[in-house]
């Protein structure tokens, strides 16, 4: 009991999560199409010099060093290879970075909040590849609740054999979650 009441968050996330990508039509049409909308938080010019060759990973760390914004991110070369575009992982409001090393141009810029991609990004979260202790709490609550989840099916198989009166019932619905895991195993 204290481990579910301790867990119900991530509980509630991932059912509202799950649920949010399965009626993506409908968030769709609530908040329409199209890729995600960001507004300019601010405009600066970075002075910053990089090593010879530095990658964009390089770049994007130092820059968000500099702006006091540390945490999980990516980075990448713009196709014409003109800017370094930076996207700084954050659960509410992610910020993308466009740096241009030719003029020292930095936009940075912040999503709009929508509740299916915020709940999206919790979601998807994972990991223990980054560097920051927070990124690997995250992932080592994850874990937790997944162990607790396990806990929870093995104790369920055990309560269940263990009430002789419930076996033949419990038998007739294991099965047929068995057979329907199955079919749609199978057939999608």
């Amino acid at each position: 009991m204290y481990l579910a009441l301790f867990l119900t968050p991530w509980m509630l996330m991932y059912a509202l999560s799950t649920m949010a990508m399965n009626h993506r039509e409908f968030f769709r049409k609530l908040y329409g199409q199209g890729p995600p909308v960001f507004e300019k938080e601010r405009e600066l010019t970075y002075n910053g010099t990089f090593p010879p060759g530095a990658k964009p990973k390089e770049i994007g760390q130092q820059i968000l060093s500099g702006l006091g914004m540390e945490g999980a991110f990516g980075a990448r070369m713009s196709p014409d290879g003109a800017k370094v575009i930076v996207n700084r992982q954050e659960p509410f409001a992610p910020k993308r970075l466009t740096f241009s090393p030719g003029d020292g141009k930095l936009v940075v810029e912040r999503e709009v909040f929508r509740s299916p991609a915020f709940l999206e990004r919790l979601h998807r979260r994972r990991g223990y590849q980054s560097d920051y202790p927070l990124e690997k709490t995250w992932a080592f609550s994850v874990d937790l609740v997944i162990a607790a989840m396990l806990f929870w099916a093995a104790s369920g198989l055990w309560m269940w054999w263990e009430m002789k009166l419930t076996r033949r019932w419990g038998a007739a619905f294991g099965l047929a979650g068995l057979a329907l895991f199955g079919l749609f195993l199978f057939t999608i």
